[in-house]
């Protein structure tokens, strides 16, 4: 009962996190200079009749605290708006371009921990000799170095210069291999793991090289405890000591980091799928922005904010499976 009990305190907590996002952002599109009807006739010749008109359909003509709270009340209903640009719903171009970003920060994530929890542990258990050093050095290279920025030096390298490996767009692995004009499945996947393997690394790198950091910080730490030193009196050996001992008790910090760094995660993947021209949601909002279609714009950031919100909400409920002492408020 406490689980749930904290579980939906926090889920009320969202709420006006969730409101001051909408608020800010809709403000903000608003104010930004330009005109996105305007825009959206770019080239044809129209009078000011048409672009009243346009206005009109869109509500664009309506004070701005009118819009905001017509465009809450139909948010509230599941509808996100109409992409002005596009002429379509914006809960349409979500469907359609979700898979792209998904599986790009999903792979970056699972290459994130499965490079930086190893090179972690080896790093805290090697400390001060060459491997550590040169752990550290990866990873203040990492979380110093923009992921569109490596991904441009991956594509010059690999791409470019060796030939080794695609530059752009992926190879969506939920298709038929017919539409690719590949002979089989297996082929499918082959083509898959080498359309994503350039930015997955290159939006993954700040992952890795800050989880990387903080396991091996957290690996010192729980090796010099009381209970380790305890288990080594007793004659227990060092791999069970790194496995049962020390490895649980270092991964609460990891979990928080995983959560939070979802925004950051979120937020690369807009400039990595602009370089490597992946149709993903990063992508579909910096067109947004670029056009100011207000609509979309907003529901992509609802989107990505509540994505963020139940992460955090997810990372503090996970707690719970690895430290038991851990007891959401409450009292003995």
């Amino acid at each position: 009962m406490g689980l749930l009990r904290y579980t939906a305190g926090r889920v009320v907590q969202a709420i006006p996190v969730l409101i001051g996002i909408t608020v800010i952002t809709f403000i903000l599109a608003n104010l930004a200079p330009g005109d996105p009807v305007r825009l959206m006739l770019q080239g044809q010749e129209v009078n000011q009749e048409v672009i009243a008109r346009i206005e009109r359909q869109y509500g664009l003509h309506r004070p701005l605290h009118e819009r905001y709270l017509t465009y809450m009340g139909n948010v509230l209903q599941g509808d996100l708006g109409h992409s002005i640009h596009r002429d379509r719903p914006v809960t349409a171009l979500l469907a359609q371009r979700a898979g792209p970003t998904l599986m790009l920060v999903l792979s970056a994530y699972a290459f994130a921990l499965a490079t930086a929890i190893p090179l972690g542990i080896i790093a805290a258990t090697r400390r001060n000799e060459p491997t550590d050093h040169v752990s550290r050095i990866v990873a203040l290279i990492g979380v110093s170095t923009p992921s569109f920025w490596i991904g441009i030096v991956l594509i010059l390298i690999f791409a470019i210069q060796l030939g080794w490996l695609p530059s752009s767009g992926l190879v969506y692995p939920w298709r038929s291999p017919d539409q690719y004009g590949y002979s089989g499945y297996p082929e499918l996947a082959y083509q898959t793991i080498r359309h994503l393997l350039l930015p997955m690394i290159a939006l993954g790198t700040l992952q890795m090289a800050t989880l990387m950091r903080v396991e091996r910080t957290q690996m010192i730490e729980s090796l010099q405890g009381e209970y380790v030193k305890l288990a080594r009196a007793y004659g227990v050996p060092e791999r069970t000591i790194l496995r049962k001992h020390a490895f649980q008790v270092a991964q609460l910090p990891i979990i928080t980091i995983i959560g939070l760094n979802l925004s950051t995660a979120l937020g690369g993947a807009v400039l990595t799928e602009y370089v490597f021209n992946i149709n993903g949601i990063g992508r579909l909002f910096l067109e947004a922005i670029q056009s100011l279609d207000y609509q979309l714009i907003m529901g992509i950031t609802i989107v990505i904010g509540t994505m963020f919100v139940v992460g955090v909400i997810i990372t503090d409920i996970s707690y719970a499976y690895i430290d038991p002492r851990v007891t959401y408020g409450e009292h003995d």
